[in-house]
């Protein structure tokens, strides 16, 4: 078989690699750092990988554990033989099947290894380049998409050195990560890499003997049609990155305690990002973390956006919507009058104020009324694919023609129905069942372009879409719109930006490398100060993208209260973090008329007790409805100063963390605070008919495990009959009576002092009662509490029984 050589080996030199392999097959290389060794035999295989520190081997035994394989169709080929010249420190591997001969530099520093390939011959055949998987014995903590495995001793991990070279495994032709379960992470299996075993990534993954570290590269210079996206059929086009030479990786082993500085060092020495925020590092910088408040605002309202802000203790304030397109991304003209030059201005009067504004994008999505759709649609719009006009197309005509229907009657994911020909978008409501094939009930000048006669054979493309009715953008338009977003933070210097939506980029058919290089695109465009001060987030992470993302913040606020809408997923968040050595956040919370101060500490505490931020999304509107939002912005500035001063310990912190416990705490000085555990107990109570002489009150119990003190409470009514003359009789002794009526919403809160007050559902004052605090006093131990009040049957009262422990001081 005649080999082509396609890197430019002459035939002389190849000759000689040739009988260098052949004399040399029982090579052996020793890389070493001061923490990791790892040794090749002659044919490229790893036979050991030590932790030097705790004199341990930390591979699992294995036949396939090469240092890197060739995927050649579907077959994976691994070297035959190695050689090494150590002074140029370069390793050759061998791949008789192909007559394949890799070449590849290493480089060996105190604190990480890395490997490049530099030469492939016949690379052009090569589908993939695999790094791995490297198996070890590790099974602790997996950090799926750092790449990061951990035990209690030691931490190894493999970075991938450039944007080609993606973490995981090729397991997808599209290069999406599978969508592992998040509850099965405790499955341990390595039977295929269809099995769901870990979420978000795999470029470390947990097995059944311990876990594995992979990478890999895929040759791209070919179009080629692959299910993409809920498409069985999608038109993939040939992007130019020098296929799969070039990909390069680095491994490194350490302390677990040094495993997010050894990442810095290599990000550092190897020119990958590494953004700092005021000359810190992001990865471990404390305002990383720091929260903000999520409000509209604009030239008229910004004063009062900007006072709220601060009230709350915050320096960020952000905008979740402010653009009429997206796309070219024009602002709202009602807000921002001179669209970017008023967001620079108000960006400018904000920091004077000490407060940095930022805003919400859907990274590629292209919304219907952007000027890349309307009244001329650009050809970079991300097409599924595309076959030619079969008859004339009448500029009237309702029914359109076509070769080959098998892109345009795919209908999962095909939110808009839409086609491009020439200059003129085109609506579909179906595709005829068999031939001709016609695209059916036709809205031609479909988005605000104009419909025109097209010819027999010209082409027709399907485009891609997405569910939220918007369209999506090919490789060369993402880059451009990711340009565009870089100029939005040049112009304005906005400090904060999230790209969610950060999925649509998959309609380039690349998968987690194109959405890499959409964020990395925009990263590089930045102008030098602003690499160094913008937090950024994302709606979905990546291995390289771990280096340019601050943080992430997942969390959704719209389905209910702050203790209720998506807890569990915020808590399971908080791990996804830890064990991928990213700062803690908890997501966003909607701070709405009826948020109490009870439900703001709750968050506040979990806040406090991960060491985590959030997102508070609110409205001028709902702020001036609270009644107690005086109170609240204080609490969140008091938590958030202890929180970001690092005033609670470690053991405070584990307490904090518990969503069962409630907390309360108050500012005493400067820089110190008093923190109460509050023990609270919910219960319901509903007005039913009894049988005779049986009462009608409500017993409840409760426990004091606190010094005695007067019992608080809040009782709410969600009944639509007003409920009237509430009591409270303590251990069948003492009663206390208040003349009150409850209207639906309305909470009758007592928390020490002389009264109880009435708040309307909003927390608006209505009245006070006088209360006698020595009736409502219970020491520690076990009390019967009986709630009584006159309403109809069924009226329901929720009662929130409350006490608080001693006070424990805490400073920064």
């Amino acid at each position: 078989m005649k080999i082509k050589n396609n890197i430019g080996f002459t035939p002389i030199i190849g000759l000689l690699l040739g009988i260098f392999f052949w004399s040399c097959s029982e090579n052996k290389l020793d890389l070493e750092t001061d923490y990791l060794k790892i040794t090749l035999d002659g044919r490229g295989k790893l036979t050991s990988i030590y932790d030097k520190t705790n004199r341990s081997e930390l591979q699992h035994p294995s036949d396939s554990n090469y240092l890197l394989s060739v995927q050649v169709n579907d077959e994976i080929l691994f070297p035959q033989e190695m050689d090494i010249d150590e002074a140029s420190q370069h390793i050759y591997l061998a791949f008789d099947q192909l007559e394949m001969k890799a070449q590849l530099q290493y480089t060996q520093n105190k604190n990480y290894i890395s490997f490049e390939l530099i030469n492939l011959t016949n690379s052009t055949q090569a589908d993939h380049l695999i790094w791995g998987p490297y198996r070890l014995n590790i099974s602790e903590t997996i950090g799926e998409t750092v790449g990061v495995v951990q035990n209690g001793q030691f931490a190894m991990g493999i970075q991938a050195l450039n944007i080609k070279t993606l973490g995981g495994y090729p397991t997808n032709p599209d290069d999406t990560e599978p969508a592992y379960d998040i509850f099965a992470t405790n499955n341990l299996t390595d039977v295929s890499d269809s099995v769901k075993v870990l979420y978000r990534g795999q470029t470390a993954r947990r097995t059944n003997y311990g876990s594995k570290l992979q990478a890999y590269t895929r040759n791209r210079l070919e179009d080629k049609v692959i299910p993409v996206w809920a498409h069985e059929n999608y038109t993939v086009k040939a992007y130019e990155d020098g296929g799969v030479v070039g990909s390069k990786i680095a491994l490194f082993g350490s302390p677990p305690s040094e495993a997010l500085n050894t990442i810095g060092i290599i990000e550092v020495q190897e020119g990958l990002p590494h953004p700092e925020i005021d000359g810190e590092w992001a990865k471990t910088s404390v305002e990383s973390t720091a929260s903000y408040l999520i409000m509209p605002f604009g030239v008229n309202s910004i004063d009062n956006a900007i006072s709220l802000t601060k009230q709350a203790g915050l320096k960020y304030l952000y905008h979740g919507g402010p653009f009429a397109t997206w796309g070219n991304f024009k602002l709202n003209e009602k807000e921002f009058p001179e669209n970017w030059e008023s967001m620079k201005a108000l960006v400018s009067k904000a920091e004077d104020q000490g407060v940095h504004l930022g805003v919400h994008t859907l990274s590629n999505f292209i919304t219907t009324n952007d000027p890349y759709v309307s009244p001329i649609p650009d050809e970079r719009l991300a097409k599924v694919g595309t076959t030619k006009l079969s008859i004339d197309l009448g500029i009237s005509d309702k029914e359109v023609f076509i070769e080959d229907p098998k892109f345009f009657n795919q209908m999962k994911n095909n939110n808009l129905h839409t086609v491009m020909v020439g200059e003129e978008l085109i609506r579909y409501e179906a595709v005829s069942e068999s031939s001709p094939w016609k695209l059916l009930n036709c809205v031609r000048g479909a988005f605000g372009t104009e419909a025109s006669s097209h010819a027999k054979g010209k082409e027709i493309s399907k485009l891609m879409d997405h569910g939220y009715k918007t369209f999506l953008s090919n490789t060369e338009l993402s880059k451009e719109i990711a340009l565009r977003i870089a100029d939005f933070c040049n112009q304005t210097n906005i400090r904060q930006i999230s790209f969610d939506g950060l999925e649509g980029n998959w309609s380039n058919g690349m998968g987690q490398y194109s959405r890499q290089l959409f964020v990395n695109t925009w990263y590089e465009h930045l102008k030098p100060e602003l690499k160094g001060q913008v937090i950024n987030d994302a709606s979905n992470p990546g291995h390289f993208f771990w280096h340019i993302f601050t943080r992430m913040n997942w969390g959704e606020p719209w389905y209910a209260g702050f203790r209720e809408s998506q807890t569990q997923y915020r808590l399971m968040n908080q791990d996804y973090f830890d064990r991928n050595l990213l700062p803690n956040m908890l997501g966003w919370f909607s701070l709405s008329p009826e948020t109490s101060i009870m439900d703001a500490e709750w968050l506040l505490a979990r806040a406090a007790g991960f060491d985590a931020g959030f997102g508070l999304a609110t409205s001028l509107e709902a702020v001036e409805k609270n009644g107690r939002i005086g109170e609240i912005l204080e609490k969140i500035k008091n938590w958030e100063d202890a929180r970001l001063s690092g005033a609670f310990d470690e053991k405070q912190k584990e307490n904090l963390k518990n969503i069962n416990n409630e907390f309360t705490l108050e500012q005493t000085g400067k820089g110190e605070w008093e923190l109460k555990e509050v023990h609270s107990e919910i219960h319901q109570i509903i007005k039913k008919e009894k049988q005779p002489g049986e009462p009608l009150a409500k017993q409840l119990n409760f426990q004091n495990p606190y010094d005695s003190q007067s019992l608080g409470f809040l009782l709410s009514s969600n009944s639509e009959k007003k409920i009237t003359e509430i009591s409270l009789e303590i251990n069948n002794f003492t009663t206390i009576k208040i003349p009150v009526v409850l209207s639906k919403g309305d909470k009758l809160a007592y928390e020490g002092g002389s009264h109880a007050v009435l708040y309307d559902k909003e927390w608006n004052k209505l009245k006070e009662y006088p209360i006698d605090s020595a009736k409502l006093s219970i020491p520690r131990g076990n009390h019967s509490i009986i709630i009584d009040m006159e309403a109809p049957y069924e009226a329901v009262i929720k009662a929130e029984l409350f006490v608080r422990g001693n006070s424990i001081s805490i400073q920064k």
